[in-house]
């Protein structure tokens, strides 16, 4: 799916993207096809329910993938120029943590539990600045921990994951991400166990890093109002594929596929009247080995066709750099 650049150079382009996992059932596909281009100080939002493909797409793109199942089947992710999908374990772990950085869904599991917050902040110091003396490593540890705003943050190098907050952890996560100085910081849901003041902490906490460092964000989540608030560009996904992209004002304002527009209308807004309805979007995604061979959400669609059914619907440009993969507008 291409897309209107928004300045010549993207620090990351992702071309044609098709993952696929060995199962039971035999080979399935979970992503396909998916593109999209990242930009310095820029903020790219992947949205969609669960199961739709997102934190498959960042786990392909930290080549994370559980092996030896997960492959990535098809496509290109240029990094600055390079292919990623083609580096050898050794060269991505140069890029790993140092240039793309990741935070997850969750801190408890990605934390270690039997190790104090300084010791692991430390350890990424030392894998990513090996040169850097004991007493700089423990400065910069402070300092992060400061940045990210943790209160007391000398007391907390010495505790460990269990003995502080669900916010207090996420911001560990973000101090480690942020410790290889990375040039595209990809979180995946880093807010959905938060509660909202924490939450609006962590957004302006990631959004102030940004400012600071110029690096590229992509922010994953099936929050719309956290799109909203942080994103410049929104990938709308549906079922491992792109159902429509657009600048994120365009996006709210006029909406083009009718799965987004679903899930615009299903948000609950404060001039509604008292106890009415929210809208639904009725049905289920389709499992994976159970695909449509036209458009997959023809099953759940109210403008759905005859052609839905038979044909995968082809990319539409709709204007103001906006993209929608529809047959309504053939």
């Amino acid at each position: 799916m291409s897309m209107k650049p928004i300045d010549p150079d993207p620090i990351l382009k992702v071309e044609n993207l098709t993952v696929a996992f060995d199962t039971e059932e035999g080979r399935l596909r979970a992503v396909e096809g998916v593109g999209f281009s990242m930009y310095r100080g820029k903020t790219l939002g992947i949205v969609g329910e669960s199961g739709c493909g997102k934190s498959v797409t960042a786990l392909s793109l930290m080549r994370l993938l559980p092996k030896p199942a997960g492959v990535i089947e098809d496509g290109a992710i240029h990094f600055d120029g390079t292919d990623i999908v083609g580096l050898s374990p050794e060269q991505m772990h140069r890029v790993r943590g140092r240039r793309i950085a990741m935070i997850f869904q969750e801190p408890m599991t990605a934390l270690n539990p039997v190790h104090a917050i300084g010791r692991q902040l430390k350890e990424v110091f030392r894998l990513h600045h090996p040169t850097m003396e004991e007493g700089a490593v423990g400065r910069a540890s402070l300092e992060l921990l400061q940045k990210v705003g943790i209160p007391d943050p000398s007391e907390r190098l010495s505790e460990y994951p269990h003995q502080i907050s669900g916010g207090m952890r996420q911001r560990v996560m973000i101090a480690m991400a942020m410790a290889g100085k990375p040039d595209i910081l990809i979180a995946d849901e880093p807010t959905t166990a938060l509660d909202v003041t924490i939450q609006a902490q962590i957004l302006e906490e990631i959004k102030a890093l940004q400012v600071e460092t110029r690096m590229a964000v992509l922010f994953i989540t099936h929050d719309l109002g956290v799109i909203a608030e942080v994103c410049d560009e929104v990938v709308v996904m549906y079922a491992g594929k792109v159902a429509e992209f657009a600048p994120v004002e365009r996006l709210f304002q006029r909406p083009a596929h009718p799965y987004t527009i679903g899930l615009l209308r299903s948000i609950p807004r404060l001039d509604y009247p008292r106890k009415i309805k929210l809208d639904v979007i009725r049905g289920m995604v389709p499992a994976l080995h159970e695909l449509p061979d036209g458009c997959r959400f023809e099953n759940r669609c109210p403008y759905a066709m005859s052609i839905c059914q038979v044909d995968p619907p082809p990319v539409r440009t709709m204007g103001e750099g906006q993209y929608a993969a529809c047959w309504l507008y053939r």
